[in-house]
């Protein structure tokens, strides 16, 4: 089952001193863009993370997020008593008459008067986050999952109808062909000139030939039945699926030059515009 590229995952966690909160969100892209934002405390996790992600998710232009909510009614940031001490002594020199509160007010407003302590990883917290982390990933492959889901049966309508368009314009082929030649007969009479009719008919049959849209046929449903194996394959492949969309272009394209008739025309557009809808559909699939 083919999974989409887009989606969204979220998971929280409540420590005793903080919330976690980890959010994950997918869009399409050619490659892996991977985008981590995270607290500078977890930051030596980061390259253990990118790989966990880029293992499960593959592909897409993807945000992960981990966003740390202090609950704790105590700070890790505290005054830096000496140093203020310090500033309020040497202000005190310079202006010796000078109210004690603006020399607070002047020191805490130097440099280095606040000191935040580093707070180490806690194992146990990080084994919790993990948890949490897992939990975010899996549910933004249940919404990709979902999403390829929808994926699925638009193409199925829209492989079927070209399916459909290319056997409506096949049951046109011999009317065109009658068309053809009666053009070509009615043009030789309006010249007024004996021609071979053997000759005739050889020229005829060869110019027929250039126009026999058999061999695209052929090709366009082998294209159109090997989109639909590899959409019900095991693996998700969007990179296959673009390049089986090409080569559907390419007999679809054919047949429309080779047609020289103004309803097949018309069909080998309708299918044009179906074939569009999948190639726009198909950059999203993983």
């Amino acid at each position: 089952m083919i999974q989409s590229m887009t989606g969204f995952g979220k998971a929280s966690l409540q420590l005793p001193t903080k919330k976690i909160t980890v959010e994950v969100k997918s869009l399409n892209s050619k490659g892996l863009d991977l985008n981590v934002r995270m607290p500078s405390l977890y930051r030596e996790m980061e390259l253990g993370l990118r790989t966990q992600i880029s293992t499960k998710l593959e592909r897409g232009k993807i945000d992960f997020a981990i966003y740390l909510e202090s609950t704790a009614e105590q700070t890790s940031t505290k005054v830096n008593v000496p140093v203020v001490k310090g500033y309020i002594a040497q202000l005190k020199e310079v202006n010796p008459d000078a109210d004690e509160t603006e020399l607070m007010k002047m020191a805490v407003r130097m440099p280095d008067t606040l000191k935040t302590e580093r707070e180490e990883i806690d194992e146990n917290d990080w084994e919790q986050i993990q948890a949490i982390i897992d939990e975010a990933l899996q549910n933004i492959l249940n919404f990709r999952k979902d999403e390829g889901e929808s994926l699925e049966k638009e193409f199925n309508l829209r492989i079927g109808n070209i399916r459909q368009y290319m056997n409506d314009a096949l049951a046109l082929d011999p009317e065109r062909i009658q068309a053809i030649k009666d053009r070509l007969q009615n043009a030789i009479a309006e010249l007024e000139v004996n021609v071979d009719e053997n000759r005739f008919e050889q020229e005829l049959i060869y110019y027929l030939e250039k126009l026999d849209i058999t061999e695209e046929k052929v090709r366009l449903t082998n294209h159109l039945d090997y989109f639909l194996e590899t959409l019900n394959g095991s693996e998700a492949n969007g990179r296959k699926l673009g390049f089986i969309t090409q080569e559907m272009g390419r007999e679809i394209n054919t047949m429309g030059s080779k047609s020289n008739h103004a309803q097949m025309q018309k069909l080998v557009v309708m299918m044009k515009d179906e074939l569009e809808k999948i190639k726009e559909q198909v950059l999203n699939v993983l």
